[in-house]
């Protein structure tokens, strides 16, 4: 506001001549500002107590964290995070394109499958596969114990477990959509093809990536369950080594360090994938 028009003001009739030395001040917001240090100093004493809790064994931590054992868990750890994830959507695709067919069969199929694989628990899924060969003892003339791995039971049960979230994630995705923008589409003579590519799939996106990134992450914190079948991810390999040198704690520090620094480099990259999808719109945050 200029001088001249805060002279005028002053003028007027009911306003003070010294309202042009007035000025705004800010509202003091003591309640948030005091809550503010107290989560602060209970942070800084649960960081110090961590620290420095000598149980904690920080030095046997930093002997084992880089060891071959470890890293090959690491390995497999990420190995079957990815194979899962990418035959999970593949499958959960398939499965959410036969739930919006207009085939009545198909959306039966699709809907009951949905429905088994998030109705049993994930590792009640991998003992009965792991266990499959009380069922069927031989597939195809083989050995339902040779043929059937660890490590495949593993890639087995996940993908089948994760295909049906999967799926409701990209059907979710694409009802998002809006049907206008389809119908003008088709309007303009686009093929299904390019109407799928170019409008479906951008904005499907957008609705996909947050809650398949949470996917991603809970698959590779999931993937410790398969320690129960002896396949050796991460924890497997952690807890070998605290089986035999009985240092409990440090080596499932090592796996928590290893779980936390994993996921957050997936969280900055979905963070930036979200970015990229969210060009054009107004949420780009």
């Amino acid at each position: 506001m200029s001088s001249d028009t805060l002279a005028k003001a002053s003028a007027a009739p009911g306003i003070p001549e010294y309202a042009d030395s007035l000025r705004i001040v800010p509202r003091r917001r003591l309640g948030q500002w005091a809550a503010a240090v107290a989560v602060l100093v209970l942070l800084g004493l649960a960081v110090n107590s961590v620290l420095r809790n000598d149980a904690f064994q920080w030095d046997v931590v930093a002997d084992y964290f880089t060891t071959d054992a470890v890293l090959r868990g690491l390995w497999l750890t990420l190995w079957l995070t990815a194979v899962v994830m990418a035959l999970g959507f593949v499958l959960g695709a398939l499965l959410a394109a036969a739930r919006l067919s207009a085939n009545p069969v198909l959306r039966s199929v699709s809907w009951g499958y949905v429905w088994l694989f998030r109705s049993i628990p994930i590792l009640v899924q991998l003992l009965l596969w792991f266990n499959i060969g009380a069922l069927y003892p031989h597939i195809l003339g083989v050995r339902t114990v040779d043929l059937l791995g660890p490590v495949t039971v593993a890639v087995i049960g996940l993908t089948l477990h994760e295909a049906a979230y999967a799926a409701e994630v990209v059907r979710g995705g694409i009802l998002s959509v809006d049907r206008g923008q389809i119908e003008a589409a088709q309007a303009l003579g686009l093929s299904r093809w390019r109407r799928w590519r170019r409008i479906v799939l951008p904005q499907a996106m957008r609705s996909i990536v947050p809650p398949a990134g949470n996917m991603l992450i809970g698959t590779l914190k999931g993937t410790s369950i398969v320690s129960v079948i002896a396949v050796q991810d991460l924890l497997y390999s952690v807890q070998l080594v605290y089986h035999r040198t009985y240092q409990v704690i440090p080596l499932l520090m090592v796996a928590t360090v290893w779980y936390t620094v994993v996921t957050s480099v997936l969280g900055v990259g979905q963070h930036y994938l979200e970015k990229h999808y969210a060009r054009g719109s107004e949420r780009t945050r």
